[in-house]
């Protein structure tokens, strides 16, 4: 796959809603579209490996168990918390080569092999940590992809939710912290990582590419097109930025925040 291809893919994925939403294709594609000239199969088998390994796991555990102790046993995948602002970190590629990954990431893969077996598994964007619900025959399960699927319990929820800074009579609504995201919504969150991380680094060209993803895959939305004038300005391409905040406001309209922040880049741009 070519950055070009890449691109393509997530001008697709962004036509296609709700539970076919190609996660995988699009997945690779954002991480081509990030490190290009690389090869996509070795993740393809790996998913491919583990649905197979989750199904011969089913007729004996639980769906949760199944689940993880096929990514954390089977496949070893898991968190690494030393290593957090690595970038190979939220690359679907490189944390198939490297079974570790931030927690959106490993979801990704909980989801992806999951739902190929069969299962009901969709991401939770939990407040400051994302994690995967299971339907099992009991109901749902919470579980951690980063801590080797480990189950989280209903008072840990409350107790996270607490830590994140949320009021109690807020964490204490678990039916809502524990809610299913779409598939496009947990790759969104990827690339809004990666856009917050790089431009913490400085890397303004990374921030640009990440937010301009996000902005294929969610064409109506304008606040993607508010990060892409943020990195270019920090990169000097003012013309680019100001070209940015436009095509804010013609998805926004008065939603936008841009005049006053047009007007400044227009002032340094001459």
């Amino acid at each position: 796959m070519t950055p070009e291809d890449a691109r393509a893919t997530l001008d697709e994925a962004a036509s296609v809603g709700g539970a076919d939403f190609p996660l995988l294709d699009a997945a690779i594609a954002c991480a081509i579209d990030d490190w290009p000239w690389r090869e996509s199969a070795p993740v393809r088998a790996l998913v491919d490996n583990g649905i197979a390994q989750l199904r011969s796991r089913l007729g004996e555990l639980a769906p949760d168990e199944a689940l993880a102790e096929t990514l954390a046993l089977d496949l070893r995948l898991t968190g690494e918390i030393l290593r957090l602002d690595d970038p190979g970190q939220t690359d679907i590629i490189e944390v198939c080569e490297r079974r570790r990954g931030q927690p959106v990431m490993l979801a990704t893969l909980y989801v992806l092999i999951g739902r190929g077996a069969g299962l009901e598994v969709s991401g939770i964007d939990f407040p400051g940590h994302f994690l995967v619900r299971v339907r099992t025959p009991e109901g749902i399960t919470v579980i951690d992809p980063f801590i080797e699927g480990r189950e989280v319990g209903a008072s840990e929820l409350t107790r996270r939710a607490l830590r994140a800074g949320l009021l109690p009579h807020v964490a204490d609504r678990l039916d809502r912290l524990t809610a299913s995201v779409s598939p496009l919504a947990m790759l969104v969150r990827m690339q809004n990582l990666i856009f917050a991380q790089a431009m913490n680094h400085r890397d303004h060209e990374r921030a640009e590419r990440a937010a301009l993803r996000v902005a294929r895959l969610t064409p109506s939305d304008y606040r993607p097109w508010l990060d892409v004038a943020a990195a270019r300005e920090q990169q000097g391409a003012l013309s680019g930025a100001l070209q940015a905040l436009d095509e804010a406001h013609q998805r926004g309209g008065r939603a936008v925040p841009h005049g006053p922040r047009s007007d400044q880049v227009r002032l340094r741009l001459n």
